[in-house]
């Protein structure tokens, strides 16, 4: 009887054992699911937190809608620099035409960045459309720091190479109004940089100081008198 026990014991034992590695072995063969991105939400009354504000020089204020469940540490490297002031100032130093506008480095020369060490690569599969959002950086794909980029037009060939993290929900136009060239002579620039939650007024840019012309007087006003001579 003892025996029988012991042997229906040893009988249930490795059944279960050979249940687990089943479970477990199916577990491993199961494909993981793909990673679900959210899509963009254009209300610029939702999540107020995740919306950063461009008031530019042009006059015009631009909302783009942050996506912190496609780069989170972009995003909140973007939050980051925004509530610190780092982009009020600064230049967008390269604008391509049909291409991009890229800003975010205090330099203006495209070499620079904040004081924050460089981002590990959040590479996602989001297309770049007209109005992506996405990280500048440097043939290192962990370069990314304060440089980030808008889309005037898509271009597909920088999906999965660069760290794609919003897009333009209003104010595409003054994207649209950002001086050309690398740099343009006459650089649109950001006033001020927000996070809608924060609720800052759009800033307008100083106006330009007049310049100093050279005086009109009597004379400029009367033709010469030798000219005069020769008309009559």
């Amino acid at each position: 009887m003892f025996k029988r026990l012991i042997a229906s014991c040893a009988l249930a034992a490795l059944a279960l054992t050979s249940s687990t590695a089943f479970a477990q072995d199916a577990a491993e063969e199961a494909p993981a699911k793909p990673k679900v991105y959210s899509p963009i939400d254009f209300n610029v009354q939702n999540d107020l937190e995740n919306i950063l504000l461009l008031d530019l020089s042009n006059g015009k204020r631009v909302a783009i809608r942050l996506k912190p469940d496609w780069a989170p540490q972009a995003v909140e490297r973007i939050k980051t620099l925004t509530r610190e002031g780092f982009y009020d100032g600064i230049i967008f130093h390269r604008v391509i035409e049909g291409f991009m506008a890229q800003t975010g480095d205090p330099t203006g020369t495209g070499r620079g960045g904040s004081e924050l060490p460089d981002l590990v690569a959040e590479f996602n599969p989001m297309p770049h459309l007209r109005g992506t959002v996405s990280m500048a950086r440097a043939s290192d794909p962990n370069s990314a720091n304060s440089q980030f980029f808008i889309m005037f037009l898509p271009r597909f060939s920088l999906d999965k190479n660069y760290t794609n993290f919003g897009r333009v929900i209003a104010g595409m136009d003054a994207v649209d109004a950002i001086h050309r060239g690398e740099p343009p002579a006459d650089p649109t620039y950001i006033v001020q940089a927000s996070i809608a939650a924060d609720n800052k007024p759009q800033k307008f840019a100083a106006p330009k100081a007049a310049t100093e012309e050279s005086p009109v007087t009597v004379d400029m006003l009367n033709a010469p008198q030798a000219d005069n001579a020769a008309q009559n």
